[in-house]
């Protein structure tokens, strides 16, 4: 099955200034914008954050990020490797990789690849997990 060529949707260490953007994005992209995931909660993990599908509220802030022309499939490989996605709905993922709504700063709606925690793990966090109060990783304490 090919995927749609969707920008993604980063909010952890993907992030332009984090470790993984660096090792995995940096000359990989044609544009990185702000945006907004409504409907999300974000909560910390161990050493990541976890994103988690809210229908009630929530918003986690980060970017949007597009690949460079001719990087996508590539992109897309390695991220689902890194997110440990495997397919939808797979017993053994990490993160689901699931198409939504983003919102740039300018308020334009993107379609974007968003990597939320899987159920069993968002059930997980829902019960017991710590979110990172105002859903941006990048701004938490201590950063």
């Amino acid at each position: 099955m090919t995927a749609v060529e969707l920008p993604f949707f980063v909010y952890g260490t993907l992030r332009p200034g984090q470790h993984n953007h660096d090792a995995f994005l940096h000359g990989r992209t044609a544009a990185e914008k702000p945006a907004t995931l409504p409907g999300a909660l974000l909560y910390d993990g161990p050493g990541y954050p976890y994103a988690v599908e809210d229908p009630g509220g929530g918003t986690v802030a980060s970017e949007v990020v597009t690949a460079a022309p001719g990087e996508y499939r590539e992109l897309l490989v390695v991220l689902d490797h890194l997110e440990e996605f495997i397919a939808p709905g797979h017993p053994r993922n990490l993160y689901e990789r699931v198409a939504r709504e983003v919102i740039g700063e300018d308020g334009t709606a993107v379609r974007a690849w968003v990597y939320v925690a899987a159920e069993g793990l968002a059930r997980e966090l829902r019960d017991r997990g710590r979110t990172i109060e105002g859903g941006d990783w990048a701004e938490r304490a201590g950063r």
